[in-house]
């Protein structure tokens, strides 16, 4: 294979996902919530693969990890706080211009600030040797993988929104999300570990996801198992410093 064939494969599936986070925002703005949570889920499935595909053909490099971090703040940044904004009004009923509608406002920037915060402090610890652990939360797993899914599980089960203070619910959850990415917690990488089970578990996960995105099927798995990472990874963080 030539050089620039396996520089250009992992490259074409950042290219896809950027281009789907946008076609995430332009959805939203039309109304299409379902479907624009659905992309950033396909954006998240597409950020695997660029990984991935990167490293089993030897294929990383400056410019690609520069072209992933901008990718990953369209998709996984801006998508998801625009997806946010447009759903607080379309199903939590927040007004336009009202003093809710500000708190929102709010937090998704802060949302998307702390997503290109932490992209940029990932840049430049890169290089360093991997040890298996992120600083703080990656924003693949805050905006491409609980945000949609909440979102979409609010839209498969619309008698559950309609008893939730979502006014309140959703700003507060996009502070803690931000907050999460830009704090110094340890975070697991999926990597192989030593561990078979947790090996295993990681199979399954990714399999599930892939199978819930490709299908557009159970978002309440997406949502089950991005909580359940998401706690998991960081009690995990924790043990693992202490000891």
């Amino acid at each position: 294979m030539s050089s620039r064939l396996r520089y250009t494969i992992p490259n074409a599936f950042t290219a896809l996902s950027l281009l789907l986070g946008i076609g995430s925002i332009m959805t939203t703005q039309l109304g299409e919530l379902e479907l624009a949570a659905w992309l950033v889920v396909w954006c998240a499935l597409l950020d695997v693969m660029d990984g991935l595909s990167a490293r089993l053909l030897n294929a990383t490099s400056d410019f690609g990890a520069e072209f992933d971090s901008m990718a990953d703040l369209v998709s996984f940044g801006v998508a998801p706080a625009v997806l946010i904004l447009n759903a607080g009004m379309e199903i939590g009923g927040v007004e336009y211009e009202s003093g809710q509608f500000w708190v929102l406002m709010l937090a998704v920037a802060v949302f998307a600030l702390a997503g290109a915060m932490r992209l940029a402090r990932f840049n430049l610890t890169s290089d360093q040797p991997g040890t298996g652990w992120f600083a703080g939360v990656p924003i693949t797993a805050a905006g491409g993988g609980l945000v949609p899914a909440v979102i979409l599980v609010l839209i498969y089960h619309p008698d559950v929104a309609a008893v939730l203070p979502l006014h309140l619910y959703l700003p507060v959850m996009m502070f803690v999300l931000a907050l999460l990415m830009i704090s110094r917690i340890r975070f697991p990488k999926a990597k192989k570990r030593d561990s078979l089970f947790v090996n295993a578990f990681q199979v399954i996960v990714i399999a599930g996801v892939y199978y819930c995105g490709i299908t557009r099927s159970y978002p309440e798995y997406l949502l089950g198992m991005g909580l359940f990472v998401l706690v998991s990874g960081i009690i995990a963080g924790r043990i693992t410093r202490q000891s």
